[in-house]
């Protein structure tokens, strides 16, 4: 009969009749773990090693151990089994470690299942690491437990054989081991103790659970046709009942079903839901759940007709077996419990601890899926994202701390995770949030930590050639991630960044540029054509500073050999490269009259064809790596344009400029009409024979190069209510009217340093246009300025004119906020380029408490801002 002979199978598997000469003592040989002890004495168990190369090393001659499973699943067995049931009760009770025990007393057992169907996604992640959290903590807290150990189980759910591949499996695999999410067991450590870890190979522990089950009366083999179920179900909903299985098999005569197995009929085998049952379950997401069984599922089958076994008989049997004691997955789940619940309080087993997690969204508040853009991590890999920064990231999608902290290394997770703070509304997919992420972790990594990512990067987009010197491969890539280290939110920004820094996107003629764009305009100015002819003038008489082929990255470095990633630094002493440029600019800006952007943004222009980028003696350095004799660069996938060719082009492009265009507007206006103030001036000028020379202060905007002030959105705002937020301690929220229809809602961290009374009413400086997040669950959108003394322990708010406008937007002198172009940039402009955060090193107090920017200061129709601290800064 196939259900002794299963049994039989099983009874090997489960070692319960193994010969004795074929034991052997297997906690030997399982995965070896060492511990670390901390500063705060507890002991961190390491990540175990998922490579299973040492350990099938170590097995070659075990002899329970072949061809990567336990001998017991893979031998035949033929001994009798006893007919006696109730005298198998210890070893079949032994299959549950946790039987009799209370599961949320014991070190915490987690485990991941997925189904290796596709690749792992953003919600299975998630369960995952929320899984892999707990365990880690459990493993701070319960080391040397005599109740057991805690462990990250990771389980592969391989029974839907039709959808289930090997390759699959080896995706999800790969993806977890970037994600940094070791497991403690799994499919990798065949003679763990709970193992095997894939659900194929337990079919015979499933087939002796049935027929345990059936022998109790719990179950009982059901012989209907697909035909008599269908006419079943057809005849329930004629009669305008739920569909379900009438019981026809429920209470047959024995004999009978032993007359029909003996003739080889196929059957399946049924749970026999108990009268009037009922399951009940504390959530730890969504609170209690409870069902009535009998109402809602009636007799479930745990065998099909072929013996594979269904989902929810095999998951109810690893969780008991494996003794999982804490089951986090999605909601989606949630109804699986019901019959989960069933199985496991017939097999006595005590039920996990479930926390049934809410689905992830995409903007637009549906389910998250392809439509939203990357939702694989391998994608997210491939995009050049932090393994960290996931992590962190997906710990947000329906947790927090209770504070306004968002940004989270590995161990602080680990140390603040609990399952009690999982929200049960849904959570968001923000790529923008997730892109901030990013780039916060990329702030907090050394330029060294990221050189193979970013080469990884290279190397994905082809700009890398095959078999390149290792060294100077090297070179190219710490200053491509220099280079770009500051703007980075990815790490793939590095490599699109030296691609563009590596080309040269100048027309070819002045009408190709688009009519209003910001290089037209900038040239119309007049100031553009002289500048580029002095600079090929300079090249052909090969007066031109080049970058030194001996020491390429010396603008990368500072005097110590560290990476420089600030763009306003630039590396190399007074002989260097770098040196040479800046004494070659000022010498142009002497000569052609010319300063600050008049004379930086035509440069930059002709010499990288971009408006806007990194400091200039960076981009010619990278590009004369990549095009040079031994350059490591694909010079056609990369598109490079050597600076010869640039400068061939430029002459080219020079030629169609307009007439009109080709003189500077100020110099014209100046010689024809010196203004009033000009004048005034000369009339005021000492005469410098009679005076000592005095050295002009330098203006902090010349050598600037970041966004223009009037990108910002900085209106007068009124507090109108105030508020301490109810989970994050350091956080106000406010109400605040800055000319709008409706009051801003804004979260500002000022808790530690004035009281609400101190703000209630208060005219401040907001920032308009950021976009909105979430800060600790509050939605805000936009921020309060405020300056602050160096060290940050003394934050006040700026102080604004009392006459000032409510909604009036703040202004800078010798700034134009009125045109087209003085608009400030939208707000995901500001969000996704970080806009403020390169202006705000220029924003500043002056010594008599003044904000300024850039020397310049912050005025209102009624007047400059002004604030108590002197020398500090404003953000």
């Amino acid at each position: 009969m196939r259900l002794i002979m299963a049994m039989l199978f099983i009874r090997a598997s489960l070692g319960f009749i193994t010969p004795a000469s074929k034991r052997i003592n297997t906690s030997i040989l399982r995965p070896i773990s060492t511990t670390t002890t901390l500063n705060d004495s507890k002991l961190r168990r390491t990540r175990p090693r998922n490579n299973i190369n040492n350990l099938v090393s170590r097995l070659a001659s075990n002899p329970n151990y072949k061809d990567g499973a336990l001998w017991s699943t893979t031998n035949e067995v033929e001994t009798p089994l006893t007919d006696n049931v109730n005298g198998a009760d210890a070893e079949f009770d032994s299959i549950f470690p946790n039987k009799g025990k209370n599961p949320m007393q014991l070190p915490p057992r987690m485990r991941f299942a997925p189904s290796p169907t596709g690749s792992l996604h953003v919600g299975g992640a998630r369960t995952a690491l929320y899984n892999w959290l707990v365990a880690k903590k459990g493993q701070l807290d319960f080391v040397n437990d005599p109740e057991g150990e805690a462990a990250f189980v990771l389980r592969i759910e391989d029974t839907d054989l039709a959808r289930s591949t090997k390759e699959s499996e080896d995706s999800v695999l790969a993806d977890l081991t970037w994600l940094g999410l070791a497991w403690d067991e799994g499919p990798d450590t065949p003679l763990g103790k709970y193992g095997p870890y894939r659900q194929s190979e337990r079919s015979a522990l499933y087939t002796r659970i049935a027929d345990r089950l059936i022998a109790e009366g719990k179950a009982y083999p059901c012989f209907c046709t697909p035909e008599e179920l269908d006419a079943m179900k057809a005849r329930m909903e004629a009669e305008g009942i739920p569909p379900r299985y009438d019981g026809t098999w429920r209470d047959a005569d024995p004999e009978v079903v032993r007359q029909k197995i003996e003739a080889g009929d196929p059957y399946t085998v049924r749970f026999k839901v108990p009268p009037n049952s009922r399951v009940v379950i504390d959530d730890a997401v969504r609170g209690t759940v409870s069902w009535d069984a009998d109402a809602t599922v009636g007799d479930f089958i745990l065998l099909r007709s072929s013996g594979v076994p269904v989902y929810n008989f095999c998951v109810a049997v690893d969780d008991a077996s494996m003794g999982i004691t804490t089951v986090i997955r999605a909601e989606e789940h949630l109804t699986n419990t019901l019959r989960q619940g069933l199985i496991l309080d017939a097999l006595g087993a005590p039920r996990p601890r479930y926390a049934h997690c809410s689905l992830i969204l995409g903007e637009d508040k549906q389910k998250l899926s392809k439509r939203h853009g990357a939702t694989s991590c391998n994608q997210f890999r491939l995009d050049g994202f932090l393994p960290d920064a996931m992590i962190n990231y997906l710990a947000l999608l329906g947790w927090n701390d209770g504070t306004d902290n968002e940004i989270f290394t590995r161990d602080e997770l680990i140390e603040a995770f609990d399952i009690d703070r999982i929200v049960k509304s849904p959570s968001v997919f923000d790529m923008d949030k997730l892109k901030w992420v990013n780039s916060q972790h990329l702030k907090k990594t050394e330029v060294e930590d990221l050189l193979s990512l970013v080469q990884e990067q290279l190397e994905f987009m082809g700009l890398l050639k095959d078999g390149a010197d290792e060294a100077e491969v090297r070179d190219f890539v710490f200053a491509s991630t220099a280079l770009a280290k500051q703007m980075m939110e990815t790490t793939r920004d590095a490599a699109t960044n030296a691609k563009t820094v590596m080309g040269y996107n100048l027309p070819a003629t002045f009408e190709d540029l688009a009519d209003g764009s910001e290089a037209k305009q900038m040239i119309e100015q007049g100031n553009f054509y002289g500048i580029s002819m002095k600079l090929i003038e300079l090249y052909d008489a090969g007066n031109f500073p080049m970058p030194d082929s001996d020491n390429l990255l010396a603008a990368f470095m500072d005097g110590s050999n560290k990476a420089i990633v600030e763009d306003t630094v630039v590396g190399g002493d007074e002989n260097s490269y770098p040196a040479k440029y800046k004494a070659t600019m000022k010498s142009i800006a002497k000569e052609m009259n010319v300063k600050g952007k008049n004379l930086f943004h035509p440069v930059r222009l002709a010499l990288t064809g971009e408006m806007s980028g990194q400091d200039v003696t960076k981009q010619m350095s990278l590009l004369t790596m990549a095009s040079g004799d031994s350059s490591v660069v694909n010079l056609d996938a990369a598109g490079v344009v050597p600076f010869e060719a640039r400068m061939e082009k430029l002459k080219s492009f020079c030629e169609s400029i307009p007439d009109q265009f080709r003189v500077s507007k100020a110099a014209s206006i100046n010689e024809s009409a010196p203004s009033e103030e000009k004048q005034s001036q000369d009339i005021a000028k000492p005469d410098a024979s009679k005076t000592e020379t005095v050295t002009a202060a330098a203006d902090p905007l010349e050598g600037y190069e970041g966004p223009p002030i009037t990108a910002l959105d900085i209106r007068v705002g009124r507090i109108n209510k105030v508020w301490a937020h109810e989970e994050a301690d350091k956080l106000y929220c406010e109400e605040i009217d800055v000319g709008e229809a409706e009051p801003r809602k804004i979260a500002s961290g000022l808790r530690p340093y004035m009281s609400a009374e101190d703000m209630d009413g208060r005219m401040v400086l907001v920032l308009c246009n950021l976009k909105e997040r979430k800060l600790a669950g509050f939605p805000s959108h936009g921020m309060v300025l405020c300056a602050s003394n160096e060290d940050h322990t003394d934050v006040k708010l700026v102080s604004v004119p009392v006459e000032a406008k409510i909604g009036e937007r703040v202004t800078v002198p010798g700034f134009d906020f009125e045109s087209e172009e003085g608009q400030p940039y939208a707000e995901n402009k500001v969000g996704k380029k970080k806009v403020f955060e390169q202006i705000a090193p220029f924003l500043k107090t002056s010594e008599y408490g003044v904000p300024e920017f850039a020397g310049r200061p912050l005025l209102t129709s009624a007047g400059v801002c002004t604030s108590p601290i002197a020398k500090g800064s404003v953000s």
